[in-house]
């Protein structure tokens, strides 16, 4: 049976701790000479408005100028940062621009001739991945050379980790990555992960762990200083070990036990060589589900605060990008808003597999997806529906004046403005140092 290589080196020092982790994987020993090279970063999040915390959910800019370095010391020229951030106006282009700029893409321009892409201003192509799975991919990449993968190391709500596999996500378009939270039970959002990097040119990837984060893929969770690095050729090796690191075996991971059955590699480590750092030497349990009631139909902080009279079930997988990043904000406006006296059996619904609870008074419905599975229920007493996709943050924030949850305008006038309360957390804290995520101009 043959064995990939997979380094993991702490994350001491600039350029020479990426350096030892390619070299000890050899993980460019395949970079083909003069190739046109895509490197894929993880920019999951970004807002013009306000700070926030990227720490754990961002790759650094760090990594991404010393794999930039190494690149370059191989004799590339041709060299192209690639990302395709989701923004709430499919018609934003300043928001992702801003990104580049604020991560220092455009010195990296001027220091070493690297263009960047935004992929929504570029065509795509649909592409059968096989399984039953056609994704629409960004066409600049499918037609490279070489790709050099550098997501975070992240646990994730609806994945559990996401990692080298996961980052691809962002090269599908828009109706591809709703398309991803099937309701289907079997061709779920793992079912559909599994299958992103089927078609992907020759590659490495690197897990950019000098920051790790419980419960991503946003900064809602714990975000941590974590100071590692896990590299291999091998996109897959890559992830089962990350897995590990992350205190999870990869047989937990359904898109990970999906990947092993279609290409009919071992689940477990036996094919892997871990170089480097031994992962028990380094592993760390990052937790990924958002706590919840035992019952699963209210999160642990609303608990605690006493709230009654309201149901806000977990999340599931068929939830998208677009509905979740409402969450947080609904969840923020629900706490600030709660007095002490119970609510009238109200029951907000998320998703696209979501069924309405028997004797609820009033049930909000949020999102096109869900007022399309249940307008027609005869459960529902009184229907709140805010409809959309994404739907308006005005119409959610109606929706739960209706259902007498009188909740602060402020936090839907400002999505940003939560982002801006996280980072709050992070104030006077060395460890999570801005630098990470800027280039120097010298």
């Amino acid at each position: 049976m043959s064995t990939f290589s997979v380094a993991i080196v702490r994350y001491e020092k600039p350029l020479e701790s990426v350096r030892r982790a390619v070299d000890l994987c050899q993980g460019l020993d395949h970079l083909p000479p003069k190739a046109k090279v895509f490197i894929k970063p993880n920019i999951v999040f970004w807002t013009r408005t306000t700070p926030f915390p990227k720490w754990g959910v961002i790759t650094t800019s760090r990594v991404v100028e010393d794999m930039v370095v190494l690149l370059k010391e191989r004799g590339i020229d041709e060299i192209t940062i690639i990302e395709g951030i989701t923004t709430f106006d499919p018609k934003d282009r300043e928001t992702p621009a801003h990104a580049f700029e604020t991560l220092g893409y455009p010195i990296l321009q001027k220091k070493y001739g690297v263009k960047t892409l935004d992929i929504f201003e570029r065509p795509f192509k649909k592409v059968d991945l096989g399984a039953g799975v056609v994704l629409n991919f960004n066409e600049d990449i499918l037609q490279c050379d070489f790709v050099v993968n550098l997501p975070v190391l992240k646990t994730h709500a609806q994945t559990i980790v996401s990692l080298g596999i996961k980052n691809l996500k962002g090269l599908i378009d828009v109706a591809s990555r709703k398309k991803c939270h099937s309701p289907d039970i079997q061709k779920d959002l793992s079912y559909m992960v599994a299958r992103l990097a089927n078609k992907l040119p020759p590659s490495f990837t690197l897990l950019d762990g000098i920051y790790t984060a419980e419960r991503g893929p946003f900064f809602e969770g714990r975000l941590r200083r974590s100071n590692l690095l896990i590299a291999s050729s091998d996109i897959f090796s890559a992830d089962k070990v990350g897995a590990k690191v992350l205190g999870y075996d990869p047989s937990q991971v359904p898109h990970l036990v999906y990947v092993a059955e279609d290409f009919k590699r071992p689940v477990d480590l036996s094919d892997v060589e871990v170089v480097g750092e031994k992962i028990e030497s380094v592993a760390s349990y990052h937790e990924y589900a958002f706590p919840y009631t035992e019952d699963g139909k209210l999160p642990k902080p609303l608990e605690k605060l006493g709230v009654k009279g309201l149901s806000y079930p977990q999340y599931d997988s068929t939830i998208c990008t677009y509905c979740s990043g409402f969450t947080t904000i609904m969840l923020m406006a629900i706490a600030h808003a709660w007095k002490g006296k119970p609510w009238d059996e109200v029951e907000i619904l998320t998703g696209k597999r979501m069924k309405p609870s028997p004797g609820k008074k009033k049930t909000i419905l949020l999102g096109k997806c869900m007022v399309q599975a249940n307008k027609n229920s005869p459960d529902i007493q009184e229907m709140i529906p805010v409809k959309g996709c994404p739907p308006s943050l005005k119409e959610a924030m109606n929706a739960l004046h209706q259902a007498g949850i009188d909740v602060s305008p402020s936090f839907f006038e400002n999505m940003d403005m939560a982002a801006g309360f996280f980072f709050k957390r992070f104030e006077g804290k060395p460890d999570f140092d801005e630098s990470f995520y800027q280039v120097s101009s010298l």
